[in-house]
């Protein structure tokens, strides 16, 4: 079976935040909570000597990273949080009982409770539409073609866009080095992040 996941070509992100408008109105997402935030990491401040600061930053987009090992899953007490057969990472409301555990146990504070429903939730990578072939809403709606969809266990150069093109054929070439996970605590993330020419700062 697919693992599926979304790589991020960073150096295309603009942080206009369609990502996030997006999937706030296709999943319906509450005021004042979001399945996916967009972080600007840099420049470096107060730099010795007076100099000012450098133009080594970017913007990354952090959501559920859709785990193969998820700590969420296994701090669940009622299983509600599970992983799917495509690699997803889901959850369940009608065994949620709103202990937050999973939140507590998430490395990337990505899950929150809905206080009205009184369930946890988070991004689901769209799982309504990828069933249909479709791609995430913010992989659609991403204004700088930054983010791809496909099979992490494949080719990252395989994942495909809006489009129809492969990250492999439309974006500026990368190496191994240049491709990036958030920290991993035992977690395995499944998210890809491409960087070039800057100081890649995920880990911390």
């Amino acid at each position: 079976m697919a693992h599926y996941a979304i790589a991020t070509d960073l150096n295309r992100c603009v942080a206009c935040m369609a990502c996030n408008a997006a999937c706030k109105m296709v999943n319906n997402v509450p005021i004042g909570s979001f399945w996916n935030k967009v972080l600007r990491i840099g420049p470096s401040e107060g730099l010795e000597g007076g100099e000012k600061p450098g133009r080594d930053f970017y913007y990354l987009p952090v959501q559920c990273q859709h785990c193969k090992d998820p700590e969420c899953v296994k701090v669940c007490p009622t299983e509600a949080s599970h992983v799917m057969p495509d690699g997803t990472v889901q959850i369940d409301k009608a065994k949620c009982i709103g202990c937050q555990f999973c939140a507590m146990a998430c490395p990337y504070g990505v899950r929150y409770l809905n206080e009205e429903e009184r369930v946890v939730e988070k991004c689901t990578l769209c799982e309504q539409q990828i069933a249909q072939g479709e791609l995430p809403q913010c992989v659609k709606n991403c204004v700088g073609m930054a983010k791809w969809f496909g099979d992490v266990d494949g080719d990252i150069r395989d994942f495909r866009g809006v489009r129809g093109e492969t990250i492999g054929s439309f974006c500026e070439e990368f190496s191994d080095a240049d491709v990036h996970h958030l920290p991993d605590v035992g977690n395995k993330p499944s998210f890809l992040y491409i960087l070039r020419d800057h100081t890649w700062k995920g880990e911390e």
